[in-house]
């Protein structure tokens, strides 16, 4: 049952050209800018890697990058094999085993809504396909069934699964994640890790902050572990930035993708650009080059050269 995953993990975002396609040296160019951050883990197809609107091909040439530039680097990563059909799932966790990731994440399925058993019964079949290979269930907001921590606690045990990639909540949903969730390693959102660790739930995060900056996020991470009050500090100010500048494109409708890759383009620390794959609308990158100084000005202990602390 155990994955032992834990920390700041990046999330591979896609480079997207003008005519629709996958820009792959644009991507490795990524890859080789989180390998040199040294965070704790990179993953593949969440929700921002547009795992809902690629191809199978494509699918398997994005994790043979993945895989490829990670074991030259000595990096760990996590191949996400979500896709709403679960026959679709489960083939992508097949052929992801072969990449030997340190571990495979997947939503539950996603059109019709699963009840308790039904997601049970997925989740052991996904676990026969990974032949071994620890999951991660992914279970966000925006999906058609949202866990509670009893529940989930429930599931997981039940089907012999670490870890969990998850929102939080309030401090009644601490409460409760500490009676139902000890003992798992729960992923909560990036700009609540601190509070996350401080309440004792968190083991690390699929992180939005490792959008804005890989090497910034891993030091604030790491900090964690000596001075939680100047990481809580420094959570309240992104929390800030992002109800302020980046609340308000969500609010106009815009995906979780636009908004992490305009994180990512703020930062600017790989050439990966805002545009999403059609007809998924992206934020242009004029607001990028406007909130960068903003970003900087808020919290520039991100943006400071490795080696420093947040």
């Amino acid at each position: 049952m155990a994955s032992g995953l834990r920390g700041n993990w990046a999330t591979l975002l896609l480079p997207i050209n003008a005519d629709d396609t996958i820009d792959f040296a644009r991507l490795d160019e990524e890859l080789a800018a989180l390998t040199e951050a040294s965070v704790d883990g990179i993953y593949s197809n969440g929700t921002a890697g547009e795992f809902h609107n690629q191809t199978e091909a494509e699918f398997d040439r994005i994790q043979e990058a993945l895989a490829s530039r990670c074991r030259r680097a000595g990096t760990r990563f996590v191949i996400g094999a979500c896709h709403s059909d679960p026959q679709t799932a489960l083939s992508r966790i097949r052929r992801a085993v072969a990449l030997e990731p340190a571990a495979i994440q997947v939503i539950l399925p996603d059109w019709v809504a699963v009840t308790e058993s039904e997601a049970a019964d997925f989740l052991d079949l996904a676990t026969v396909a990974a032949g071994g290979v620890p999951l991660v269930l992914y279970n966000p907001p925006h999906a058609k069934r949202v866990l509670d921590p009893a529940t989930l606690g429930r599931l997981m045990r039940r089907c012999g699964i670490a870890s969990a990639k998850i929102g939080d909540g309030d401090g009644a949903w601490y409460d409760a994640a500490r009676s139902h969730l000890g003992g798992l390693a729960i992923f909560v959102p990036g700009h609540h890790l601190a509070t996350g660790m401080r309440e004792e739930v968190a083991a690390g995060a699929f992180s939005n902050v490792a959008c804005l900056s890989p090497g910034g996020a891993q030091r604030w991470t790491d900090r964690m572990a000596t001075d939680i009050e100047a990481c809580l500090s420094l959570e309240g100010r992104l929390r800030g930035f992002l109800d302020a500048h980046i609340v308000p494109f969500q609010r106009q409708g815009y995906s979780n993708p636009a908004l992490d890759k305009l994180l990512a383009a703020i930062g600017g620390w790989a050439p990966i650009g805002t545009r999403l794959r059609r007809p998924y609308r992206w934020i242009e990158a004029e607001h990028a080059s406007r909130l960068a100084p903003v970003a900087r000005q808020a919290f520039p202990e991100l943006f400071e050269p490795s080696g420093s602390q947040p």
